[in-house]
């Protein structure tokens, strides 16, 4: 068989890695089923065979990124020995490999504009998230780990801000930082300013 006969079989996770490059690249309301089929290689026919179309699709992807931070923090709400200030931390640091490890996913769910029922539930949920690091934060600041000065909900949103911002710039690849690297980075500058002295 020549290598122009052979077809390409897709499997509905590595069906989405191309519908979310492609978000990422088009935006959503820009990709149609043409575009993905395109990239992918592939008839519309053939992505349907899969999916049920790209809302599908964006489901999926944002949901991955959601399902991972949530984990993350029902894992941290869990431990039965942190300390407060540890435990905010452990998010952000948890947060930002995160963010690294599932880095097309989380872009795509920061780049949702709420045009869609999945867009608006995503962002809800983000919301979520956004109040459980908020709560994080303000246990720490209630027990005196953190600076005064500092309205802690304030202090929540900068430092997210700060890990959220990473999608704008990191991208993966030999001799490029680890997701270990950049969580210890962004770790070390957070508490650094936040940790009472």
């Amino acid at each position: 068989m020549s290598v122009s006969s052979r077809r390409t079989t897709y499997t509905p996770d590595s069906l989405l890695e191309v519908a979310v490059a492609v978000f990422n690249e088009r935006g959503y309301d820009g990709t149609s089923m043409e575009d993905l089929a395109r990239a992918a290689g592939i008839t519309k026919s053939s992505i349907y065979h899969h999916v049920k179309g790209k809302e599908e699709l964006l489901t999926r992807g944002v949901n991955r990124a959601l399902d991972a931070l949530n984990a993350s923090l029902d894992t941290l709400e869990a431990l039965p020995d942190a300390g407060e200030l540890d435990r905010v931390e452990q998010a952000v640091f948890r947060a930002v490999q995160i963010l690294v490890e599932e880095l097309p996913y989380v872009t795509l769910l920061l780049r949702v504009r709420g045009n869609t029922e999945t867009e608006r539930a995503a962002q809800a949920r983000r919301r979520e998230i956004d109040q459980r690091l908020a709560g994080f934060v303000e246990r720490a600041a209630a027990a005196g780990a953190l600076r005064t000065d500092l309205d802690p909900r304030l202090a929540s949103r900068l430092v997210f801000g700060m890990v959220n911002s990473v999608v704008e710039w990191y991208r993966p690849g030999p001799g490029r930082w680890s997701a270990d690297d950049v969580a210890s980075a962004v770790t070390h500058l957070v508490f650094d300013g936040l940790r009472r002295r």
